[in-house]
């Protein structure tokens, strides 16, 4: 049986800058697969050349079997998508414009107004389902790698939606999203950052790679720890979002062996199982929120150099 979906060294370039570089995986029939990274990775790209929206530079990829560059509107049928910034129509109450968008994609009318009425009460808006979208609020409504900018209940809510729906209809799951907790709902992960995949595997996998406790130092003197770090006991500790952070076996009997040795003061220490985020940094060096500040640089050093060749 045919992959899901399915990419074979999937690339995209605009100008100079390679967004999606040799890119290969495969989703089986059914499976919440997840493209987890930073803003500015390549998620959004390679999804959009999924959909069928953005032409592959590079490589090919195939959505229940049909390229998606040789047969975009065969792969458009199959498929549906929720884009990253809305496309909802402000002049439209919440329930005209869900009727319009299941007319557009050809659902029934019993079908139709049931599922209007699940939507509507999954993200708490049966109350104003005849109230124009122009005056709800931005965290009120789907946005974006699904859920930016929504509140923590109307998120949970969604992500109880979502489970349910794929139980129930079996359907399959491309999310692309920087939130660790939206990860864990699915049943492997990919890690993309700067446009290439480092790592894919199940979500309890990729921690247990790493099998060993994340350690956060606060100190005055960070450059100093560092340097006792590596001398007293071999560890390569390194500075993020203002801690000196380094990954041991058995975390918590490791302390106060640290205490008695390391001649830095400590103000707080923390001691944690390893995480996602964990995970991320032991394959790219850095957390997202860090990898996501130097996207930011990237892809602007790259539009100031464009604008200049205009």
């Amino acid at each position: 049986m045919a992959a899901a979906i399915s990419a074979d060294r999937l690339g995209r370039r605009f100008g100079d800058l390679e967004a999606v570089r040799d890119v290969s995986f495969e989703v089986a029939e059914g499976e919440a697969f997840g493209f987890l990274g930073p803003n500015g990775a390549g998620k959004s790209t390679t999804i959009n050349m999924l959909c069928t929206l953005l032409r592959p530079s590079s490589g090919r990829a195939a959505i229940a079997g049909l390229d998606v560059t040789e047969q975009p509107l065969a792969v458009r049928r199959e498929i549906g998508l929720v884009f990253q910034d809305t496309t909802l129509d402000d002049y439209l109450t919440a329930a005209e414009n869900l009727r319009f968008h299941a007319e557009l994609y050809g659902v029934d009318v019993a079908t139709r107004e049931q599922r209007l009425d699940a939507v509507l009460e999954m993200v708490g808006l049966m109350d104003r389902r005849d109230d124009l979208v122009g005056n709800f609020s931005g965290g009120m409504l789907f946005l974006d790698e699904p859920t930016i900018g929504l509140d923590p209940q109307t998120r949970t809510h969604i992500w109880a939606y979502i489970d349910e729906l794929r139980r129930r209809e079996q359907i399959t799951i491309f999310l692309t999203t920087h939130y660790m907790d939206e990860a864990e709902h699915c049943d492997r992960l990919a890690i993309i950052d700067n446009g290439s995949l480092v790592a894919v595997d199940t979500p309890d996998a990729l921690k247990a790679r790493i099998g060993e406790d994340r350690i956060e130092l606060h100190v005055d003197e960070p450059a100093a720890a560092i340097r006792e770090l590596k001398r007293l006991f071999r560890l390569d500790a390194q500075m993020s979002e203002g801690a000196v952070v380094f990954h041991v076996a058995g975390g918590e009997q490791f302390v106060p062996r640290l205490f008695a040795e390391l001649t830095v003061p400590v103000q707080a220490i923390r001691v944690a199982r390893p995480t996602l985020d964990d995970v991320f940094m032991t394959y790219t060096g850095r957390t997202i929120r860090d990898a996501e500040a130097t996207a930011t640089d990237r892809i602007r050093s790259h539009h100031r150099r464009w604008q200049r060749t205009r």
